[in-house]
């Protein structure tokens, strides 16, 4: 068996090569000749469309062109009628999330899904390239590259977010010979560099400016980046394949090949070979000037990957590749490495021969280096023949040998059951194990995803332990699209039985999806399992919902959620549907009017109006009214009184409405009335010292300024009691010193307040002589004894404190003169006198 292996390998140097059939391809009638081909990488899908550029024969075919999509057995995915607008197709290629980028005359590019869909937005590369026409693109990984016929480059870095930048001006006269790029993760500036072939040397393009390499190496017919982005292979004008590195400093090898005529296809073989297509031979050259040919009967398509090359005809799909090194150690003719020997010993074993253990006991030493390398040769096998009889020699050399990692076996197997899986016709991604390995398996699955195989892709995702919700949610939002005809509750089943699969399912996800594609219903019925009120709320407020997005946001406790729905519902909704909805919630009610009360009274006070709430309507507008106190307008008597006054009277009539308010409504009416005749003393005095003062401060002003009239009308408004005026013009009259009036006040009648407010407000005005008239009307001998003291007339507050036969006030008068010792003498002896006499 080893030798048919081996047989089948192609040497170049000291390497081993070879190509093996992978499918044979399901599309019938099928001529690359007459299309435009684009295969994406990594085993992806095939894009094929009639190439208008050529003039051929329609057979039974329509003259409209179609956009067929197929996977890499040939199996169709799907197929579209291509009427794109803006000219002629220039460009088709797949970028890394394997849409298909189709790039137009005008600059358009338009990108479809695998299923044949056109994707939004439309892109374009900008209105100078419209203007200029492209005539050459290139597209990589997630950008692309157009040349115009005025010899331009545009580029879109990144597809993601497409935004299209003018490279440096080449200023070329004529078109390049070829032209690449070095992808921006390969470049040092992290910028897309475009190699344009210009007579005999190479410019180098990008964003800030260009350069001119490899002066003499030229022409170049056609150019290839090597996988790494470091190598550059070129086809010259006098037919050597040259390879240089990419900045152009040294050149590794070249190949004089037969022909001087450029080659269709020029493509890297993984990193170690350089392979050119002409029409009929594909010729592969090695790094040490060794070549080997194919020979072809049917036009092919070369796909470069990155261990290898897959190569694409009418019939089938190959895979070229070096020959891995645990492959040729196994199956090497002649080999007597102890792969090989292990993998003897197993055949030996199966005939039961002794000469199994033989080989065993040679290899004891290298056992588990003959293990590994069979394990790895396994993973590099797509016939899975050849994979068993691998992993069986593997597994019967781990029997004798202890020191090798258990799960090693078990995990080449998991992968090789997954890449065996995806292998299939039907699935047609010939992946191998590195680019299993590049691409990875969440990556893979992702695309079987999108390719709608989300039975396989659950599975894989149960078999390796990845998160099976994505492949769930994608199931869910494609059913719902597809599902049409199907009624909401029959639908709703289906669905939750697969969601269950996953805790923690974003049930809102799939709900917004059912609300996109106009299934509300459904998706008010997915909602409810929806267990985050955080995910609910905002789908609910999309759909329009407010309600009951408000209901939840209350259920859940969330102040922020239930800000969230009020702002959206108050910019919304009319106010008067607004303040029914938020009455019934007492949470949310008082949310907002927390709010609106720091940011927006206007509103809070038509709030208070339709909910019938006068009396917390009343207490907001009095406290509008002390606002106006604080604008730099509000001087006192300034004219923003009069607007002040009438919200004071409006409080007033608010709190009217209802007893319970009486004293609330008497007080706003009492201040609206003072502070209108406060206005009316300001204007009349022309000083703006009475608004916001007291009624006693008013009056107090009133008599100040000469003005008893006034006082005496405010007086009389406010019931002002008799004791409290005189109070305040005693002492009004004593801050003006018009002792004169005092004392004709004084005489007027008996004051109610007895004579206690004169001395009070002589002794402050700081004229004793006054005060002593009145002290002496003091009918209280306490009261006299105390003013005495104040006025410093020790002996007089004696013998009236004595007569008020009082020895705690002649106690406290003796501390007040204490700097007096003829003074604290007389206390003394009038206190003893009084113990004396309580004794008697």
């Amino acid at each position: 068996m080893a030798v048919a292996v081996a047989a089948e390998w192609e040497a170049l140097d000291n390497r081993y090569y070879r190509k093996q059939e992978i499918y044979s391809m399901s599309w019938q009638k099928m001529d690359l000749t007459r299309h435009k081909v684009a295969c994406a990488r990594f085993g992806g899908p095939i894009a094929v469309i009639r190439d208008d550029s050529k003039i051929v024969q329609l057979y039974a075919e329509s003259a409209r062109r179609k956009l067929q999509i197929f996977n890499s057995a040939g199996v169709l995915l799907a197929s579209t009628v291509w009427d794109r607008p803006g000219g002629r197709l220039i460009g088709l290629g797949w970028n890394d999330e394997e849409t298909l980028i189709c790039i137009v005359q005008d600059g358009s590019v338009y990108q479809y899904n695998i299923h044949g869909e056109l994707q939004q937005p439309q892109i374009s590369m900008g209105k100078e390239c419209w203007e200029q026409n492209v005539v050459e693109c290139v597209i990589w990984g997630n950008g692309v590259v157009c040349l115009t016929d005025a010899n331009q480059l545009f580029c879109i870095p990144d597809l993601k977010s497409p935004k299209a930048i003018r490279l440096a001006d080449p200023n070329l006269e004529e078109p390049p010979l070829c032209m690449t790029v070095i992808e921006p993760q390969y470049t040092m500036s992290g910028n897309v560099e475009v190699l344009l072939a210009v007579n005999d040397y190479v410019l180098v393009v990008d964003e800030d400016g260009l350069q001119q390499q490899g002066l003499g190496i030229g022409p170049l017919q056609k150019m290839a980046v090597s996988p790494n982005g470091n190598i550059l292979a070129s086809f010259t004008h006098d037919g050597r394949l040259l390879v240089l590195s990419t900045d152009f400093s040294k050149a590794l090898f070249e190949f004089s090949c037969e022909s001087s005529l450029p080659p269709d296809q020029l493509a890297w073989c993984g990193m170690d070979s350089v392979l050119l297509y002409w029409e009929d031979m594909l010729v592969m050259v090695g790094p040490y000037g060794g070549s080997v040919r194919y020979m072809y009967d049917e036009p092919i398509v070369l796909i470069p990957e990155c261990d290898g090359v897959r190569i694409l005809s009418n019939s089938n799909m190959e895979f070229l590749q070096r020959v891995p090194d645990s492959t040729v150690s196994v199956f090497k003719i002649g080999s007597t490495s102890p792969a090989a020997l292990l993998y003897d010993a197993l055949d030996h074993y199966d005939k039961q021969s002794a000469k199994a253990d033989e080989n065993l006991r040679l290899i004891r030493s290298s056992l588990s280096e003959a293990v590994e390398a069979c394990i790895d040769a396994a993973g590099h096998e797509y016939d899975m023949s050849r994979q068993r009889t691998l992993l069986r020699a593997a597994s019967y050399g781990k029997a004798f040998c202890s020191r090798f990692p258990r799960g090693r076996i078990q995990e080449i197997c998991k992968t090789l059951r997954i890449l065996n899986a995806v292998h299939n016709y039907e699935i047609g991604i010939p992946l191998s194990i590195r680019q299993y390995k590049v691409l990875t398996a969440p990556v893979l699955i992702g695309r079987l995803i999108n390719a709608f195989r989300h039975l396989l892709a659950l599975r894989i995702s149960e078999y390796i332990n990845l998160s099976q919700e994505p492949v769930v949610m994608h199931w869910a939002c494609s059913k719902i699209t597809a599902a049409s005809t199907i009624q909401d509750a029959p639908l709703l089943e289906m669905l939750l039985e697969k969601l269950k699969i996953c805790k923690g399912s974003s049930y809102a996800a799939v709900a917004a999806h059912a609300d996109r594609k106009g299934r509300r219903k459904l998706a008010a019925m997915l909602l409810e399992y929806e267990p985050r009120f955080s995910e609910q709320i905002p789908l609910l407020l999309s759909m329009g919902e407010e309600e009951r997005a408000l209901t939840k946001a209350a259920e859940s406790g969330d102040t922020d959620l239930v800000y969230l729905v009020i702002f959206h519902t108050w910019q919304r909704k009319p106010p008067l549907e607004f303040f029914g909805m938020i009455q019934a919630k007492s949470l949310a009610r008082d949310l907002f009017i927390r709010y609106a009360r720091n940011y927006d009274q206007e509103f809070l006070k038509n709030f208070y109006l339709s909910a019938g709430q006068l009396q917390e309507l009343a207490s907001l507008l009095w406290k509008e009214s002390w606002e106006h106190t604080k604008s730099p307008l509000a001087q006192r008597g300034s004219p923003l009184q009069g607007p002040r006054i009438k919200l004071i009277e409006q409080v007033h009539k608010l709190f009217s409405e209802t007893k319970e308010h009486a004293f609330e409504s008497k007080v706003a009416e009492e201040h609206g009335k003072l502070l209108r005749l406060q206005h009316e003393l300001e204007a009349s005095t022309k000083q703006s010292i009475f608004v916001d003062s007291s009624v006693s401060d008013t009056i107090r002003t009133c008599i100040v300024l000469g003005n008893h009239r006034a006082a005496e009308k405010i007086k009389s408004e406010f019931k002002v009691s008799d004791k409290r005026w005189y109070w305040l013009k005693v002492f009004a009259l004593a801050t003006t010193n018009n002792w004169l009036a005092l004392e004709k006040f004084s005489k007027e009648k008996k004051p109610p307040t007895g004579y206690k407010p004169f001395v009070e407000a002589c002794i402050e005005a700081g004229n004793k002589d006054e005060a002593l008239k009145y002290i002496l009307k003091l009918a209280d001998p306490h009261e006299r004894a105390e003013a005495y003291a104040r006025i410093g007339m020790a002996k007089e507050a004696a013998e009236s404190a004595s007569q008020a036969k009082d020895g705690e006030l002649l106690g406290r008068l003796k501390l007040t003169f204490g700097q007096n010792t003829a003074a604290t003498a007389l206390f003394d002896t009038l206190r003893d006198r009084l113990s004396l006499q309580g004794g008697g």
